[in-house]
């Protein structure tokens, strides 16, 4: 979950599901023939430790495999409002080659239902129906990424504090919303594969802690997670693809409470592949609790375990005018400086304790979502045209009580792994040196 202390305090949001309609009760009648994407160029790792900005300590024992993600949702949006990406050597370049050429190998994307009004005006953060995820997924996969969809089930941020409904599902009983919720899975994932992108799992929900589209009784959730999960099924059936099937938790400081829900999903025999957990450092505990949730849910219920969701700032400046959830010395951890070395070092440490723990992968959260605009200047205009900020003033009428209030800019910018104008730090290499490391000239 995204703590966000902006100028008018602190408000939480988190990520999301995907596309401007309600897909219709009849099924899949028809699949149409597949995209083909052209040549995809991949990047191989190192083969040894490399000299570099910052210095990287080698993980023990990780594999090639390990998943080495990136949330690259907000990148459309950004790229409409202007904002341009740019490699290592400063040329202007498709940020997801330059992801890809750092060593990342996975990119996920948030998608919602609706997130638009009845005008057609976008609710902000990154706008991210089925359309986008798709534009977006093409160009990961093009880099020889695999994507994971992360569906919110809801028209715009889901999470522990706000899990709404779709507009289209308002009124609905459980039972007509797990009708919904089964054909708005099946016939988005058929759209994404037959455009060609490499779905490789499926989040069924976002941060469900406390519930999910409405709902807020565990039994009511687990309907609403089994029938997400038998639409991914068959869907991996119908195109001969295996593609897993993901459910994501936060707050792990509880042990109790990830234990009694991984105990309820067993129970109910939820058919999935991999537990997932946000793990934000400043917020969520220590490395070492983390590890023994992992751990847990791995020996206990036989689930693969993955952290979805995870962060370290580079700076305390603000990039845009808006503020920044991570504001100053006191939201940082010990040990780790609000430097590019910092953040580098805190990557690498999460993804060395995770992968200690038996963890398939980590994925970093809004690496990419830089500042639209400078901070000395008003970026309004450009946030509520292209939704390039985390809400529009336009969301307000899906979610009067936190969007509505505190609508504006990014306050992530500060823990991207790009700089302010684009450019990518040496810190997003890290991923590139996991297994070898890497040394600086004075190291």
């Amino acid at each position: 979950m995204k703590k966000y202390n902006i100028k008018l305090g602190a408000l939480w949001i988190m990520a999301g599901l995907c596309s401007a309609f309600l897909f219709g009760c009849g099924g899949i009648n028809k699949m149409s023939t597949k995209e083909t994407i052209g040549e995809v160029i991949t990047f191989p790792l190192p083969d040894g430790p490399e000299e570099a900005d910052v210095d990287v300590e080698p993980v023990a024992n990780i594999s090639d495999d390990f998943i080495r993600g990136m949330d690259a949702s907000s990148v459309l949006a950004l790229e409409n409002s202007g904002v341009t990406y740019y490699n290592y050597e400063g040329k202007e370049q498709d940020v997801f080659m330059t992801l890809a050429q750092s060593g990342v190998n996975y990119i996920r994307l948030r998608v919602w239902n609706d997130p638009y009004d009845e005008n057609g005006n976008g609710y902000g953060g990154g706008n991210n129906d089925v359309p986008t995820a798709i534009a977006l997924g093409k160009r990961a996969t093009k880099y020889g990424m695999k994507v994971c969809i992360d569906f919110h089930y809801s028209d715009f941020w889901a999470d522990p504090k706000r899990q709404h409904a779709p507009k289209a599902w308002k009124g609905m009983s459980v039972e007509e919303k797990c009708d919904a919720l089964y054909e708005f899975t099946k016939e988005s994932l058929a759209k994404m594969l037959d455009a060609g992108v490499n779905v490789g799992m499926v989040q069924i929900g976002n941060e469900i802690n406390k519930g999910m589209s409405g709902e807020v009784s565990r039994p009511a959730v687990i309907k609403l997670l089994q029938s997400g999960s038998r639409a991914v099924r068959e869907i991996s059936k119908t195109y001969k693809k295996d593609i897993q099937v993901v459910v994501h938790y936060t707050n792990i400081k509880n042990n109790q409470e990830i234990d009694s829900i991984a105990s309820d999903l067993s129970e109910a025999g939820l058919d999935y592949d991999i537990f997932a957990l946000s793990y934000y450092p400043f917020w969520d505990g220590t490395m070492k609790n983390m590890q023994t949730v992992a751990k847990n849910i791995q020996e206990k219920y036989g689930k693969k375990v993955m952290i979805a969701e995870t962060s370290y700032c580079y700076t305390s400046e603000d990039g845009d005018g808006f503020g920044n959830s991570l504001v100053g010395i006191n939201d940082l951890v010990e040990g780790y400086p609000a430097t590019v070395q910092g953040q580098a070092s805190m990557i690498r440490d999460v993804c060395a304790a995770a992968n200690e723990a038996g963890v398939i992968g980590v994925f970093y959260w809004e690496g990419t979502w830089i500042p639209v605009g400078k901070a000395t200047e008003d970026n309004s205009p450009i946030w509520e045209k292209y939704g390039s900020g985390w809400a529009s003033s336009y969301s307000a009428g899906y979610d009067p009580t936190d969007a509505g209030l505190f609508y504006g800019g990014c306050s992530w910018d500060n823990q991207a792994m790009f700089d302010f104008n684009g450019h990518p730090l040496a810190s997003l290499n890290v991923f590139k040196y996991l297994k070898y490391g890497s040394y600086t000239k004075n190291s």
